[in-house]
C-alpha cells in the first residue's frame, strides 16, 4: 500500500521548520488539500504519559497500544530499531494516512524523498545545500551562497507552496 506524496522541510535547530510547516498546512488545506504530518526525531523519547494507563499497559508487555476518545486515536507502537528509508513511513501509511492528499515530514535528512531545508545565517552553520544535492530548495531570508538549488523567501509561503505542489507531483 502507498500513501500520499512526501515532501521533508528539514534544518538544523531553531532554524524554523515548525513555523514553517504550520504554516503550509494552513495554506495547503485552505485550497482543499488533506495534509498529514510526521515529526521526526533521532532523540529517544516516551511519548506516552508515564503512569497513565496506556502507558502502563506497555510497561506490562503489550505489543501494540491504542488510545480511542470521542475525538482522537491514537497508537503507541515499540520499535526494536529505527527503520530506514521508506520503511519508515509504510507504517503510517497503512494505518492512518490513506484519505490525505500530502505528508509533510518535518525533519529527516536521510530521506529518500525531496527535502526543502530551512536556513537561517544566526543558526552560525553553512546550509547543508551546500554539500547535499538531494535538497531540492532553500528556505531562508538571508542569501547563502554557492547553492545550485532554487531560494524561497520566508514570507514566499504561496510560491513555496506552488513548488510543493509540483515536487509532490499535486498542481
Amino acid at each position: 500500500m502507498s500513501g500520499p506524496p512526501r515532501i521533508h522541510i528539514v534544518g538544523r535547530k531553531n532554524a524554523g521548520k515548525t513555523t514553517l510547516v504550520c504554516d503550509l498546512i494552513a495554506a495547503l488545506t485552505q485550497q482543499g488539500l488533506r495534509v498529514a504530518t510526521v515529526k521526526h526525531t533521532h532523540h529517544q523519547h516516551e511519548l506516552d504519559v508515564p503512569g497513565k494507563d496506556s502507558w502502563r499497559h506497555r510497561e506490562a508487555g503489550a505489543a501494540a497500544v491504542g488510545i480511542l476518545s470521542p475525538g482522537m486515536v491514537a497508537m503507541f507502537l515499540p520499535q526494536d530499531r529505527e527503520q530506514v528509508g521508506q520503511q519508515r513511513y509504510q507504517l503510517f501509511d497503512a494505518v492512518a494516512f490513506q484519505d490525505c492528499d500530502l505528508l509533510l515530514v518535518e525533519g529527516d535528512l536521510q530521506a529518500d524523498a525531496p527535502r526543502v531545508e530551512v536556513w537561517r545565517a544566526v543558526v552560525g552553520e553553512q546550509p547543508w545545500a551546500t554539500t547535499d544535492n538531494g535538497i531540492v530548495a532553500v528556505v531562508t531570508d538571508d542569501v547563502p551562497l554557492n547553492l545550485s538549488c532554487p531560494l524561497w523567501r520566508r514570507d514566499d509561503v504561496a510560491g513555496l507552496v506552488s513548488r510543493i505542489l509540483q515536487l509532490a507531483g499535486l498542481s
